[in-house]
């Protein structure tokens, strides 16, 4: 009886000791697979939230991006529109002063055109002739022929119908139309006849000057004479092909 109790005895240590075996083999130390793991986790959630914080940044560079796009677009839209207003203003510049300058065309030859009219030339004692040329020509040929005489204008009106001139009083030595010694000045009016014909009248003031500055007498026939003169001058210049 006793050997089967210390039998008995045995067998329960026996049986303990595999218990605690086996507990220990089912369930062994995971310690370093533990640490393992959290060390993971820490470095996986860091790397989460370096993503996170690069597609933040992505998204506000974009957000940029598009920003300065728009302020691009912006700025080009209104340079075309400052560039396209400034085009209509230069067009609108353009038209008024083309406006301004055929109104004060318009204007000059109104006021011209009265003058003229009011301009009353005695053609009494002048000489006059008939020129088969328009009056244009004639107006031209006038002007050139004063002017290489030494003449200066102190009127100048020209019309479509019409032309009145007024010289200075030339006191230098004339070049060809006096004799030395004299002064002048011209009248001159011009008409536009039918079939481009223009009647010119020729008025000379005309003086001679003696030693001291005394003025002698001059006879008609000498005043019409220069007038002549003038006349002679102008047919002259109208007969020269380089000049017409």
């Amino acid at each position: 009886m006793r050997n089967k109790t210390q039998s008995n005895q045995w067998f329960l240590w026996i049986g303990a000791i595999a218990f605690c075996v086996s507990a220990s083999g089912c369930k062994p130390d995971d310690s370093p697979f533990k640490a393992e793991n959290e060390s993971l986790r820490k470095q996986l959630s860091k790397q989460e939230s370096m993503v996170s914080s690069l597609q933040d940044g992505n998204k506000v560079m974009h957000q940029q991006i598009d920003l300065l796009n728009q302020e691009l677009r912006d700025a080009k839209q209104s340079a075309e529109s400052a560039k396209a207003e400034a085009k209509s203003s230069a067009d609108n510049l353009a038209i008024q002063t083309a406006q301004a300058k055929k109104l004060s065309a318009d204007v000059q030859k109104t006021a011209a055109a009265h003058a003229a009219q009011n301009i009353h030339v005695e053609e009494k004692g002048a000489q006059t002739e008939d020129i088969p040329r328009p009056l244009s020509t004639v107006a031209k040929m006038v002007e050139e022929s004063l002017s290489r005489n030494g003449y200066h204008f102190k009127v100048s009106i020209k019309t479509d119908q019409k032309a009145v001139y007024v010289t200075e009083r030339k006191v230098s030595p004339p070049i060809s139309l006096e004799v030395p010694g004299s002064r002048n000045q011209y009248v001159l009016s011009l008409h536009a006849l039918p079939s481009n014909i223009t009647k010119l009248n020729v008025k000379a003031d005309f003086e001679k000057l003696a030693q001291g500055g005394r003025i002698l007498s001059v006879s008609a026939e000498e005043i019409a004479e220069i007038e002549r003169s003038l006349i002679r001058e102008i047919n002259k210049a109208l007969a020269s092909p380089s000049k017409t």
